[in-house]
């Protein structure tokens, strides 16, 4: 578990500068985007995956992620 936290910790730091390495100026989008690590975070540490939502959660947080990193990318295409 302390395993866990530590390399979503890591995770949250890189991810951090490496999307400021090429994001214009777009706080909204960045402060989002914390937050679907956490919630990611929150998911995947959950006890139980009730009747596969989890499962459903986790993966549709996962593509949330991708569309704002895609977001964020000034070279990305719709």
């Amino acid at each position: 578990m302390r395993r866990t936290v530590i390399a979503v910790a890591v995770a949250f730091v890189l991810g951090g500068f490496t999307q400021r390495a090429f994001a214009e100026k777009q706080p909204k989008l960045e402060a989002a985007l914390v937050h679907l690590r956490y919630a990611l975070a929150s998911l995947k540490t959950a006890p139980e995956d009730k009747a596969g939502h989890r499962a459903k959660a986790i993966e549709l947080t996962e593509k949330a992620i991708e569309a704002v990193n895609k977001g964020l990318d000034p070279n990305a295409k719709p």
